[in-house]
């Protein structure tokens, strides 16, 4: 097979945000289709998202450069050649020649990568992940669990919590049953809500963003709700959080505008390890900024090895920042998200990297989604231990949640 045309256009994204879709149609006239996402908090080490400048269009944010990448200079290499994404994918790294995808941009280069790989599932006739797992895995695909982001707070919701997502991950291995608790417990929310007279809004990725009066009270809120229609916290559900604390970190210190207090590192650890003692969170994600090292590795050496320290923009899907994060024993987990990095087979690289590590894998979603659900195969594929794509509400995170209760019946 070859790569007969590729086409990319500047469509919007969850947000209302300009990005990318690419068109890749082979030689026997299969067509992959592909979306890219858009991050909010962003971490400073991932690749490049190219964007216009262009103040009469989209306030600046629109992406007629990185489409137009993709029609000219990524279609002159890659026409005719053959449809192997490795080679592909490495084609376009070179074509860029930047370490950070700033040539091309990441949303161009991606689009593609993945336009392909769904472009050869279709023209064999053979399900996305199916694809995906027989090319560049060895071991039999199993579906995560799954994060349900079902609090916002922080950048994602004009910071009514300092922490940006209060997570609910049901334990359950089967996407239906997962799905389901995820669902009523998310409505349970809802409903207390509503009966305190209070907001049902929801943030960037349909997380509800009530006005509570402080972080504690969205635990509370969670943990209360859940219990009234059964499910028990550290039982049918575990906790997690989504820090996100680069965005609030400044000089060095810690800026708790909920709480209304200026923390060192140092009390961070100790507040993150109250909340886990008290409340049972499970799994700590982006809980210092990007760079702070130290503090990483402290929290990690306290906290009970059988919790997970989770690297988001620690880590940005790049394993050269994940090879330092094992040798300074900083987590045990970490996110993953294609955009972040750029390509498909980088992303492939920074999944098997963390298995090797004995890492727990998190496929994840960005707060400006599409409607592509292509990490939902994504994380079936490669046997991931989480999907995480926002709150079980809104089109552009149920489209994941919706393909792998596909997958699961076979369709």
């Amino acid at each position: 097979m070859k790569i007969k045309d590729i086409k990319a256009i500047e469509i919007l994204d969850s947000r209302g945000n300009p990005t990318v879709r690419t068109f890749l149609t082979l030689d026997d006239e299969s067509v992959g289709v592909a979306s890219v996402p858009s991050g909010a908090s962003t971490g400073s080490h991932e690749a490049v998202e190219l964007r216009d400048h262009d103040q009469k269009r989209y306030g600046g944010a629109g992406v007629l450069t990185a489409v137009n990448n993709v029609n000219q200079q990524i279609k002159t290499a890659l026409m005719n050649q053959t449809a192997d994404p490795k080679t592909v994918d490495e084609t376009m790294i070179k074509l860029d020649g930047t370490d950070n995808k700033s040539g091309l941009g990441a949303n161009a280069i991606l689009s593609v990568s993945q336009a392909l790989i769904r472009a050869i599932s279709v023209s064999r006739k053979i399900p996305l992940w199916k694809f995906i797992n027989e090319y560049y895995f060895s071991e039999k695909p199993f579906f995560p669990k799954i994060m349900f982001n079902v609090v916002n707070g922080g950048k994602h919701a004009n910071w009514n919590f300092d922490i940006q997502e209060f997570i609910v991950i049901p334990q359950y291995q089967l996407p239906s049953e997962s799905i389901k608790v995820g669902s009523e417990i998310h409505h349970s929310i809802q409903k207390s809500l509503k009966s305190k007279k209070l907001s049902v809004l929801v943030g960037d990725e349909g997380g509800l963003s009530p006005a509570l009066s402080n972080n504690e009270e969205a635990f509370q809120l969670i943990i209360e709700s859940a219990s009234q229609i059964g499910y028990e916290n550290a039982k049918q559900y575990k906790l997690a959080i989504d820090g996100a604390a680069s965005e609030f970190f400044k000089a060095g210190k810690y800026i708790l505008k909920k709480d209304n207090k200026e923390i060192s590192g140092e009390e961070l650890i100790k507040y993150y390890l109250e909340i886990e003692k008290k409340y049972l969170v499970y799994s700590f994600e982006d809980v210092f900024q990007e760079d702070d090292w130290d503090n990483w590795t402290k929290f990690k050496s306290q906290l009970n090895q059988n919790n997970l320290v989770v690297g988001d923009d620690l880590f940005c899907t790049n394993t050269k920042r994940m090879i330092l994060g094992f040798e300074k024993k900083a987590a045990n987990a970490t996110i993953i998200k294609p955009n972040q990095i750029g390509t498909i087979y980088e992303t492939i690289e920074a999944i098997k990297l963390a298995k090797k590590y004995g890492w727990a894998v998190a496929v994840s979603h960005r707060s400006g989604e599409t409607e592509d659900p292509f990490i939902a195969d994504l994380a079936y594929a490669s046997s991931a231990d989480f999907l995480k794509t926002g709150a079980p509400c809104r089109s552009d995170r149920l489209s994941k949640y919706n393909r792998l209760i596909e997958i699961e019946n076979k369709l």
